[in-house]
């Protein structure tokens, strides 16, 4: 199973980082919740961004471009494989970023990635 961080993670029903959350769980993937919000979402507490997490397979963006750059030192430390670039936080920038540090960037969405099995 992937580790998951969750950029942008939301205690708002109607949010898709709420909805990844708890399909990501459903299918058996542990998850870390990242995010401006107080909560929890599918029985993790949202951290605030700062805990450099060592065992992170994936990153899953769901904050806006123009929100992104305060996290590039913080997805690079965290030496995740691959981020995930869900529909409307594509961001060139950052995916040349990731390139030149050997993460993958993914434009896809993790619901749906999850829903067809290519997670």
């Amino acid at each position: 199973m992937k580790k998951t961080l969750i950029i942008g993670a939301s205690p708002n029903p109607e949010r898709y980082a709420y909805r990844a959350a708890h399909m990501l769980t459903s299918k058996g993937h542990d998850i870390v919740n990242v995010g401006i919000k107080n909560g929890s979402v599918a029985g993790v507490e949202i951290e605030k961004p700062g805990i450099v997490h060592s065992d992170i397979d994936t990153v899953t963006l769901y904050i806006g471009t123009h929100l992104q750059s305060q996290y590039y030192d913080y997805i690079l430390e965290t030496k995740p494989k691959r981020v995930v670039f869900n529909p409307g936080t594509e961001n060139a920038e950052l995916e040349n970023l990731l390139v030149a540090n050997g993460i993958e960037p993914v434009e896809a969405c993790t619901l749906v990635l999850l829903s067809t099995g290519q997670y």
